[in-house]
């Protein structure tokens, strides 16, 4: 019998991808998004809260829901606890609704119970949540994840065009860069792999780089590179202006680092290094 997922967010960078890849290898796919928004494989059905007593009939006895919808800059009109966390809940009640037995949800690499940061401690609550839901679960703490189309390529590509590269501070903080195409086969196996079950795993590739460096590689020398005062990069992000938000800011210095050799024997698959996608994907 064929694999069944329902994926929340689907129409977003993650989910989009996801969906596809999961269509294309046999899986069959319900998309929940919001009025307006669409995607092109599987099945669709319109949601804005996850609540709706109309979808629990159309996904009764999926496999697993995978939980794709994040909040990473709040406003006063859609701030963290009522994205990240109360559609985190929505979610968990939908599967036990649907008798939907587990959830797969891609949290962020730097979430733990110590952190100060806004958008971490949602995403925690979000994990809490999910954790002590009596569902079986897959959490996925992820760092950048990119492939064509990404958030942070198109920041980079438009900086690009503009043929000036903004590096805030010194830009000798770390990241690990995972291609989406490795994601979206990960995912697949933790919905059907049992050793997936029941763990928090770094969503990580095979190399650490830091900032400078990777957007050195991205640019290939199509635009300069111009440093400015982290102070004033923060600033900006406190007004809404500028190219960075405040918690993108805090997560670039934040020079978190996963730990890949555990995602990479769970997994049993090769990696994609982040210069192979940068050269092979266009992204730049």
């Amino acid at each position: 019998m064929h694999q069944s997922v329902v994926i929340t967010g689907a129409n977003g960078f993650v989910g989009r991808n996801v969906g596809m890849f999961l269509s294309k290898n046999g899986f069959q796919t319900v998309s929940l998004v919001r009025k307006g928004k669409t995607v092109n494989f599987g099945k669709i059905m319109t949601s804005e809260t996850l609540s709706e007593k109309s979808l629990v009939s159309k996904i009764r006895g999926s496999d697993a829901l995978l939980h794709f919808i994040g909040q990473g800059m709040q406003t006063v009109d859609s701030d963290y606890d009522t994205v990240n966390v109360g559609l985190a809940k929505n979610a968990i009640s939908l599967c036990k609704k649907a008798k939907i037995k587990k959830i797969i949800y891609i949290s962020g690499l730097g979430v733990d119970k110590h952190t100060t940061l806004g958008y971490f401690i949602s995403k925690y609550r979000a994990e809490q949540e999910i954790i002590f839901s009596g569902l079986d679960y897959t959490i996925f703490r992820a760092s950048y994840i990119i492939g064509h189309d990404d958030p942070l390529s198109k920041n980079l590509q438009q900086q690009t065009k503009k043929g000036t590269m903004i590096i805030p501070g010194s830009g000798n903080y770390r990241f690990q860069p995972i291609f989406i195409g490795d994601v979206s086969k990960v995912i697949a196996k933790s919905v059907m792999e049992k050793k997936f079950s029941r763990k928090i795993i770094d969503l990580v590739g095979p190399e650490i780089v830091s900032y400078n460096v990777f957007v050195k590689k991205f640019s290939r020398g199509k635009a300069k590179m111009e440093r400015i005062n982290f102070e004033s990069a923060y600033h900006d992000a406190l007004h809404n202006k500028g190219l960075f938000g405040v918690d993108d800011l805090s997560i670039m210095v934040g020079d978190y680092i996963g730990d890949h050799r555990k995602l990479a024997g769970l997994a049993k698959m090769k990696f994609t290094r982040y210069r192979k996608i940068l050269e092979s994907r266009g992204l730049s």
